[in-house]
C-alpha cells in the first residue's frame, strides 16, 4: 500500500491532470491545432505533445508515450513537422490549452489564477528530470507571460514528469504497452477508448494470453486478486515517484493549491468524458 506521500502525490494528480488535459478534450485546443496546419486530432496530438523534444522522429516517441503501436507514430512523425515545426506546434499547444482555460475558469478572479500558478510552478520546479525525458523537456520551455499560460505549462511539467515515473514502473514490472491497456480494459475501461492505439486484435488477444498465463485474469478474461495486487505495486511506485513536488511545497502550501484548484477541476470534468481513456476519475 502506498504511503501518505504516494496518497498526496495521487490526490494532486487528480487536481492537475484536469488542467493539462484540456488540450486533448476541448474544441479550442483542437481549432488552435488546425489553425496551424495539423488537421486530424492525432496529428495535433503527436506533434503538440513531442514538440518539446524538437524536430523527432517516431521511435523515441514510441518509447516515451509507450501505449501506441510503433506503426501509428510513424503515420505522424516524422511528417507532422513538414505542416508544422515544433515551435509553430508549441504555440499552437500553448494557444488552445489558454483559450480553452479562459473559457473553463471565466468567473475565477485573475489573483485566483495567479495564485494558483505561482504555487504550481513552485511545485513543478522540483521535478527531477534525470530518466524522465518528456517531464524534463517540459521543464525546460520558457516560462509563459501571463496566469493561465504558467498554471497550465506547469500542471503540464508535473503531468509528463508522473507519467515518466508511470512509463518506468510498468517497465519495472515487465507489462508491456499492450498488456497495460488490456489490463484496464479488464478492470472497466472501455475498450473502445484505448482501441485507437494501433494495435491489432491479434496483439490485443496476446496480450490477454500473457495475463491469463502471468496469473493476472481467469480464463473468462476477469482479473484476479494476484493481478489487481500486480499492478496496485505499478500504481504505488507511480505515486512514490511523484512526491517531490509536493513534499518541497511542503503540506500547507499543497493543501492551498488543490483548494485553489478544485473549481478548474469541476468546470474541466464538464468537457473531459466519464469514460475518458487518461483513466483519470472524477473529483469526490
Amino acid at each position: 500500500m502506498t504511503g501518505d506521500a504516494g496518497r498526496v502525490a495521487r490526490l494532486m494528480w487528480i487536481h492537475f491532470e484536469p488542467v493539462h488535459a484540456v488540450t486533448y478534450f476541448h474544441p479550442r485546443a483542437r481549432a488552435a491545432y488546425e489553425a496551424a496546419g495539423l488537421r486530424g486530432y492525432w496529428r495535433g496530438y503527436f506533434a503538440g505533445r513531442s514538440a518539446p523534444l524538437g524536430a523527432i522522429t517516431a521511435a523515441p516517441v514510441a518509447a516515451a508515450f509507450y501505449h501506441f503501436a510503433p506503426h501509428m507514430v510513424q503515420r505522424a512523425l516524422p511528417a507532422v513537422w513538414k505542416l508544422a515545426s515544433p515551435e509553430e506546434a508549441l504555440r499552437a499547444r500553448l494557444t488552445g490549452a489558454v483559450q480553452a482555460l479562459a473559457e473553463l475558469t471565466y468567473e475565477l478572479p485573475e489573483s485566483h489564477l495567479t495564485e494558483t500558478a505561482d504555487l504550481l510552478e513552485t511545485a513543478a520546479v522540483e521535478v527531477e528530470g534525470a530518466g524522465r525525458v518528456l517531464g524534463a523537456a517540459n521543464a525546460a520551455l520558457p516560462r509563459g507571460e501571463y496566469p493561465l499560460a504558467r498554471l497550465w505549462q506547469a500542471a503540464t511539467v508535473l503531468r509528463e514528469h508522473r507519467g515518466d515515473g508511470h512509463v518506468a514502473a510498468l517497465v519495472a514490472a515487465d507489462l508491456d504497452p499492450v498488456e497495460t491497456l488490456a489490463w484496464r480494459v479488464a478492470v472497466g475501461m472501455r475498450a473502445a477508448n484505448l482501441l485507437g492505439r494501433g494495435w491489432t486484435e491479434e496483439e490485443w488477444a496476446a496480450a490477454r494470453g500473457r495475463l491469463h498465463d502471468r496469473g493476472w485474469l481467469t480464463t473468462d478474461g476477469a482479473p484476479t486478486e494476484r493481478g489487481r495486487a500486480g499492478f496496485g505495486a505499478v500504481e504505488d511506485a507511480t505515486d512514490a515517484a511523484a512526491t517531490r513536488p509536493w513534499q518541497a511545497l511542503g503540506p500547507e502550501r499543497t493543501a492551498r493549491v488543490r483548494e485553489l484548484l478544485e473549481p478548474m477541476v469541476r468546470t474541466g470534468h464538464t468537457i473531459i468524458p466519464p469514460d475518458n481513456p487518461i483513466g483519470l476519475p472524477p473529483l469526490g
